[in-house]
């Protein structure tokens, strides 16, 4: 019996932490499940237990001090050398320093020679990358563990590396997307600022001398903010300043974080295509897993490190407490409420027939599809949803400079 420090969310929403005496962690999440009560992290007390956080971001999202980072696109790529050179059937060891011997860059050649003395000490591939820091994120180091232990190593890297270079891709198309909408947004924010600041009180001049007191509302707006802004440009700075530190704060907070990430997949567009994400990566990696002859539980524990999401991850907790209890996994699947239907009737059919790695690896190729759809979906759906916001913002400030002119007009006239 272990000892587990935990803290959790109660069915009325507050946070709630303490101790518990489970067996294991699954056991300590089952218990705290029939108190109605989720977790959002349970740590071990006693040496004789792995700690694990379930809901908050990993200790390997902040950055260590002294060490060179690397980008997205060179992660991507180092792991791709590294799966096809396990591939061509060289030993880890001297795949590593083949790489090595390649890299250019200082974030390479640290991250490499890091691996290369922990694995060569005899640690694991994915401990030596968790034991470095950042850029291995939860997602990374998820994929490396699974890697370790299906002993599909060159097969689960090159996962990795498509799931890494998909997210570059989506970045890029996002950016692309929006690139021409945020250059309009940007010289109309610009324009606003020139003429609140420096037009419009000119305009009013006349306006004054000619015995007119009551402006337009549109003017009357912009030219409170122009006075408020001049008068409080500082408090301005440093609030915005507050309000990021302040967030940075909160999110920290595994309840909050579980709040923010829930909160996420509601986003219409946005979510459906973080789910999609999600449910893809789910799908692939637990295929792999049964097909290198793991057990579920196992599976399912490495799987949920992927999810990146700390909702979903939570939700992957709940299905390991109810499978270890001899429930099937299309079960708890199907009451968590954020799994496709698709996914749920897979599992179902996969566990009848045993052939439950097949219709997963099958499945996952339709995900991936789907995943395709939701991006063109959400790049095509955001930039008129931008332009729409912005032509909003210059009908605006047009109105509070034509609507003087035209009171002006009709004092001449």
């Amino acid at each position: 019996m272990t000892t587990f420090e935990y803290e959790a969310i109660t069915r009325s929403g507050k946070p709630h932490r303490g101790h518990i005496d489970a067996t294991s962690r699954a056991d300590a999440t089952r218990q705290l499940l029939q108190r109605g009560e989720t977790a959002t992290s349970i740590v071990a007390t006693s040496p004789s237990a792995t700690p694990r956080v379930l809901a908050a971001p990993t200790a390997i999202h902040k950055r260590r001090t002294g060490r060179p980072n690397m980008k997205r696109t060179e992660v991507a790529n180092l792991v791709r050398e590294l799966a096809t050179a396990l591939e061509a059937g060289l030993p880890l060891m001297q795949a590593l320093r083949t790489i090595r011997r390649q890299a250019k860059g200082r974030g390479p050649v640290a991250v490499l020679d890091h691996l290369i003395d922990r694995v060569e000490a005899g640690e694991s591939l994915h401990k030596a990358a968790v034991s470095y820091g950042p850029p291995f994120d939860d997602l990374i180091s998820g994929m490396l563990r699974a890697a370790d232990a299906s002993g599909q190593t060159s097969v689960v890297l090159h996962q990795l590396a498509d799931l890494l270079e998909r997210g570059i891709e989506l970045r890029r198309e996002v950016l692309g997307a929006v690139f021409y909408p945020l250059i309009v947004a940007a010289l109309i924010l610009s324009s606003a600022i020139i003429l609140v600041t420096v037009l419009i009180p000119r305009l009013m001049e006349p306006l004054i001398a000619a015995g007119v007191t009551t402006l337009p509302l549109p003017t009357r707006i912009l030219l409170d903010l122009a006075d408020f802004l001049t008068a409080w440009w500082m408090a301005c700075i440093a609030i915005v300043v507050l309000a990021v530190m302040g967030w940075r704060f909160w999110i920290a907070a595994p309840e909050n974080r579980l709040k923010w990430d829930g909160w996420k997949l509601r986003i219409p567009v946005l979510g459906k295509l973080l789910r999609d994400i999600a449910v893809a990566r789910f799908t692939r990696t637990m295929g792999t897993l049964a097909s290198a002859g793991l057990p579920l539980l196992d599976c399912l524990d490495i799987t949920r490190d992927t999810l990146v999401n700390t909702a979903m991850m939570n939700a992957i907790d709940g299905v390991h407490a109810q499978v270890t209890e001899g429930r099937p996994l299309a079960e708890p699947l199907e009451q968590s409420g954020l799994f496709p239907p698709l996914l749920v009737q897979v599992v179902n059919l996969g566990e009848r027939s045993g052939k439950l790695e097949k219709m997963l690896s099958h499945a996952a190729t339709a995900f991936d599809r789907q995943v395709n759809v939701s991006i063109k979906i959400f790049t095509k759906a955001f930039p008129p949803l931008l332009i729409i916001i912005m032509a909003g913002l210059g009908a605006f400030v047009l109105s509070a400079i034509l609507l003087p002119l035209l009171e002006l007009q009709n004092l001449a006239g």
